[in-house]
């Protein structure tokens, strides 16, 4: 974290990046700024887990409670399966894995019952020898975490891409923003660190793990497209849809 901020001093970033801050006039030096963070991701220093949903895919029978609860219940499906974390010990000698979240967006009622979630996930984790202490699971605030600003502008670039904001003109008018393609060309720029990682990296489907499932965690970078078992497809809500 410390190279990383050092960085940001360099290019003359004093203030929290992300990802709707990006401009024309900025982008250079964002460009450069994520192209140093993908060395730390490139060489596994960093591992990055991006979670989506296709919106044709709809849930069915959800309770109230779920409803009310989607965010936390996709984040806890998140914090379990998308590191591959089960696959982390193979030794299976003691480790001890801390839980900073980006400052949680509800009540803290219910924040600390996510928590108390998360630290629940002892039970799933612990037959690998991996252990989740009530201490280790914290918020953070992102204007004081370098990495986690750098995360924003990567998730950011994805959801820019997945949901074709990339296509976005300006109102009355056949041409795009320039602030829009500015932010294409940093999403182009992600996609080919992406993809010297993963040469056949597709943005929209799931990262595969090609035969192995050791590789959901030893892969720096992963994408997962989420489905939950009792959903049904609704071809009206593709993008593609009249």
């Amino acid at each position: 974290m410390k190279k990383l901020n050092t960085k940001k001093e360099e290019l003359g970033l004093f203030q929290e990046v992300k990802w709707t801050k990006v401009t024309e006039q900025y982008l250079d030096k964002y460009l450069d700024l994520i192209n140093y963070f993908f060395g730390f991701v490139k060489s596994n220093k960093i591992k990055i887990r991006i979670m989506f949903r296709q919106n044709a895919q709809v849930p069915q029978n959800l309770t109230r409670n779920q409803e009310e609860k989607e965010y936390f219940l996709l984040y806890y499906q998140f914090i379990k399966h998308a590191f591959g974390i089960d696959y982390c010990n193979p030794k299976k000698e003691q480790v001890i894995l801390k839980l900073y979240f980006d400052k949680l967006p509800d009540t803290k009622k219910k924040n600390k019952e996510f928590k108390g979630y998360i630290y629940a996930l002892n039970d799933h984790f612990c037959i690998n020898n991996i252990h989740i202490y009530n201490e280790d699971i914290a918020e953070v605030d992102s204007k004081n975490h370098v990495i986690l600003q750098c995360m924003d502008i990567v998730l950011g670039a994805m959801n820019f891409k997945l949901n074709d904001m990339d296509k976005e003109k300006l109102p009355s008018s056949r041409v795009r923003g320039k602030r829009t393609i500015a932010k294409e060309k940093l999403y182009k720029n992600i996609l080919k660190n992406i993809k010297i990682i993963h040469p056949n990296f597709n943005i929209g489907v799931s990262t595969s793990s090609r035969g192995n499932c050791t590789n959901c965690w030893k892969d720096s970078y992963r994408h997962w497209c989420f489905k939950s078992k009792n959903s049904l497809f609704n071809s009206a809500l593709t993008k593609n849809a009249k």
